[in-house]
């Protein structure tokens, strides 16, 4: 038997406001230049929306309110393995920080191809569209 690889339970926000979604850029690791939804790592004992809440204030000092999952994926990186949920949020309040990424922006319909995202989100992104104008 091969070694069992590291396996993530990760949380990510699509931050809604004025029909733009919230993309930020990775400006560290194997995967700098490329973008991402916010979330991270769900701790023991901590739901879905409690860490979503959590980590969106961490990483860009926003609130936000968390409506419905817009979709999981499983994806294996070469490091790990990864299961995502991704859920559909409202921006609340204050404008983001970058406090961890590079680059960050509201994306609309027409500017949610011109960034270039992580594989692994290309199908929920697709699945978006319907909420972008």
């Amino acid at each position: 038997m091969g070694k069992s690889r590291k396996h993530i339970d990760v949380v990510a926000g699509a931050i809604l406001r004025d029909g733009k979604v919230y993309g930020a850029c990775r400006n560290y690791g194997a995967y700098a230049g490329i973008w991402e939804f916010t979330g991270g790592k769900v701790e023991r004992g901590e739901t879905d929306e409690a860490a979503l809440l959590r980590e969106i204030h961490e990483e860009l000092g926003i609130e936000v309110t968390v409506e419905e999952l817009l979709g999981a994926l499983d994806h294996d990186y070469p490091e790990f393995h990864m299961n995502m949920r991704l859920y559909i949020c409202r921006h609340v309040a204050g404008e983001p920080e970058l406090r961890v990424h590079s680059a960050g922006r509201w994306l609309g319909l027409k500017d949610l191809y011109t960034v270039r995202w992580f594989e692994a989100d290309a199908t929920l992104i697709r699945r978006l569209e319907a909420y972008l104008r």
